[in-house]
């Protein structure tokens, strides 16, 4: 049972991805996303830890890609996010505690994942988005390796915190 929540959960992050990005150019898929988030915590077995993990890591992800936009790193046409964009950490957010735990777990496999997925997704995402990237495609991707490398394995940590 634990092993199709997972891959659900999986899933589930992948087709978020999707439409948060696609909704950039088309709003009305955003509508999706709250409907599942609201799927995903219904069917968490702990609704109130994963609802303050939820807020930990969207915010810290939110605060994250706000600084690279005010850094130049990225060139949103909102600020200090675009709601596709912090709709986006959300779903990251909602694998933290599950699908993507292991990469709290095993730092060095966390930071691998994170050094090169967090710069496709957002090379990628950007492209689909119409986001700008003021310092070049090759030079953002780049620097966001060692930015990825840090920060998934510290998200993962930071859902797995003990709720107060």
């Amino acid at each position: 049972m634990r092993s199709c929540w997972l891959v659900a959960n999986a899933l589930w992050l992948q087709a978020g991805w999707w439409a948060c990005v696609l909704g950039a150019q088309r709003p009305w898929l955003l509508l999706l996303v709250p409907l599942g988030l609201a799927v995903h915590l219904r069917l968490c077995p702990n609704f109130n830890a994963e609802g303050k993990a939820l807020w930990r890591v969207a915010l810290a992800g939110c605060l994250l890609d706000s600084v690279l936009g005010v850094l130049g790193v990225f060139g949103f046409d909102a600020w200090p996010l675009p709601l596709w964009l912090a709709l986006l950490w959300w779903v990251l957010a909602s694998g933290m505690r599950h699908s993507l735990a292991w990469a709290g777990k095993r730092y060095w496999l966390g930071a691998l994942l994170g050094a090169f997925g967090g710069p496709l997704a957002y090379v990628g995402g950007a492209r689909l988005a119409d986001v700008a990237l003021p310092l070049g495609t090759m030079e953002t991707g780049l620097l966001l390796m060692p930015v990825w490398a840090l920060a998934l394995p510290l998200l993962s940590r930071l859902a797995a915190s003990p709720s107060r």
